[in-house]
């Protein structure tokens, strides 16, 4: 039986593997849509496994995996009957697939289909964009806990990283998103004591402590959220958000300054510029040196015709 399975293995590498890279060396050219080829698939196959990592799929294909494994060595020890049952359910694989992996597939065709189609590829929106559509999501949430009077704190990191007052809280690692940032405030919950940190497009963390301000820098009429945020302001250049819980007012502390009772439109304002607008700086300078590169080209383009 040992002698057999050698035989088949050599076989099968004589008859394909040895045929192939023969042909691949007389024809070079061949070679390029095998890469192109193993490259799509590969991209394919980790999507897949990217879109099921956290659902039940997973389990299902290391059953089927195993399944495919056990089936093909059955045919090379020639366990006649037990392959013939195997290959007898394999034939009806595309179908069970389809039935197993329907959400997922479902769920890639509604991306394939929409304008989502760049996220599923891995082609993300640009960083002025998804700041910009942050800072609203912030801005509604902020509104929303003002109009209960739910206390809040909200910190958006800049430059200075702020990385010991983020492992002050506990860890969160989120997407942005209004219904997060005011269920996290929600009285007598575990996390709605502290601040929320917001750092690169993610909420990083909640219930985080804040350093204080002293009595001297601050009105007495305000509480502990607007001395820590104005601590927190003096300390880094990050961007603090407060909402009163006795008022109901919006606070901004930034560059060392408290800005009190603030209104929608001027909270929005001050966020785009001190975020979103750097980005799109950024892109606009790009854009122009890129443009400058080109018009030198053209002319010394012109200067040797």
């Amino acid at each position: 039986m040992f002698d057999n399975f050698l035989t088949n293995v050599n076989t099968y590498y004589q008859q394909n593997i040895v045929n192939y890279f023969r042909e691949i060396y007389q024809y070079p050219i061949k070679l390029v849509p095998v890469i192109l080829d193993l490259l799509v698939v590969g991209f394919l196959i980790y999507k897949f496994f990217f879109i099921t990592k956290d659902s039940r799929a997973k389990q299902l294909i290391k059953g089927i995996f195993i399944y495919i494994l056990f089936t093909a060595i059955s045919s090379v020890l020639h366990l006649t009957i037990i392959n013939y049952i195997l290959r007898s359910f394999l034939s009806y694989g595309v179908v069970i697939l389809i039935v197993i992996f329907q959400p997922e597939l479902r769920r890639a065709l509604e991306q394939l289909g929409s304008n989502k189609f760049t996220k599923f590829i891995g082609i993300e929106k640009d960083k002025y964009v998804q700041t910009k559509e942050d800072i609203y999501k912030i801005v509604i949430a902020t509104m929303e806990l003002a109009k209960s009077k739910t206390g809040a704190l909200i910190v958006l990191e800049k430059d200075i990283k702020i990385k010991d007052i983020i492992e002050s809280g506990i860890e969160i690692n989120s997407f942005i998103s209004p219904q997060l940032l005011v269920n996290l405030f929600v009285p007598n919950t575990p996390l709605h004591d502290g601040a929320v940190i917001i750092s690169e497009n993610k909420l990083v963390a909640a219930a985080c402590i804040l350093p204080l301000a002293s009595d001297q820098d601050i009105a007495k009429e305000l509480g502990t959220r607007h001395r820590a945020a104005l601590g927190m302001a003096k300390e880094s250049d990050a961007v603090i958000i407060v909402v009163s819980e006795e008022t109901g007012k919006v606070s901004l502390a930034r560059n060392g300054i408290l800005l009190v009772d603030i209104k929608e439109d001027t909270l929005k304002q001050i966020l785009i510029k001190d975020f979103a607008e750097i980005y799109n700086t950024k892109e606009k300078v790009g854009n122009k040196i890129k443009n400058r590169k080109i018009n030198i080209k053209k002319k010394i383009k012109k200067v040797e015709e």
